[in-house]
């Protein structure tokens, strides 16, 4: 899953972010509400999760620039704010989710597992194109009718590049859609995975 943490607090922002990376998702991170809504604008995330008390540019502003924006991104409101008018206020904003802080990490995990699975069942079950199918549900991939036996990052890959059919992607942009904001990862690692597609 592509996941934006947007999180001014920088502790807890590198925990979460470390944390995700460790149960396989790619993990992009920003810690001011402007730069949380640029990302988001600029690529494709399956789940923001957003603090509502950021500097400058608030989590309410960013929710609401969002959903102008017709952003298809589930947003879970990560947040200190725990009264009861403000949780109704997060989903009326148009959140799909609230948590508030302190938190189990544990707890986010399930709630981020349960969002995954209301995304892919509001999806089609397949991706086509040629005789390339793909099923992001259970993460496979045929060709011709053929298992491709694909790794978690192939398919990623080619689930990027499926989705962008028709347009240009560039190396940084699979980077991102993949690897998130992990800077270890090198374009020519990049390239090699795309020459065993």
């Amino acid at each position: 899953m592509r996941i934006l943490v947007v999180e001014d607090e920088k502790r807890l922002c590198y925990l979460l972010r470390d944390g995700l990376r460790e149960h396989g998702h790619a993990v992009m991170t920003a810690e001011e509400g402007a730069d949380g809504l640029a990302l988001a604008c600029e690529h494709s995330f399956d789940v923001i999760v957003l603090d509502l008390m950021l500097p400058k540019v608030s989590g309410w502003q960013v929710m609401r620039e969002l959903r102008r924006r017709e952003n298809s991104a589930f947003v879970l409101m990560l947040t200190a704010c725990d009264s009861e008018p403000e949780v109704i206020a997060g989903f009326d904003a148009g959140a799909h989710d609230y948590l508030t802080k302190p938190f189990s990490f544990r707890e986010l995990l399930a709630r981020l597992n349960c969002l995954t699975r209301a995304r892919i069942q509001g999806m089609h079950h397949t991706a086509q194109i040629d005789t390339l199918v793909l099923d992001p549900s259970r993460h496979l991939a045929f060709r011709s009718g053929h298992n491709l036996e694909l790794t978690r990052t192939e398919f990623a890959l080619l689930d990027c590049l499926l989705r962008s059919a028709g347009t240009v992607v560039t190396r940084s942009d699979l980077l991102h859609a993949v690897w998130g904001d992990d800077r270890s990862v090198t374009r020519s690692a990049l390239d090699s995975f795309i020459s065993l597609l």
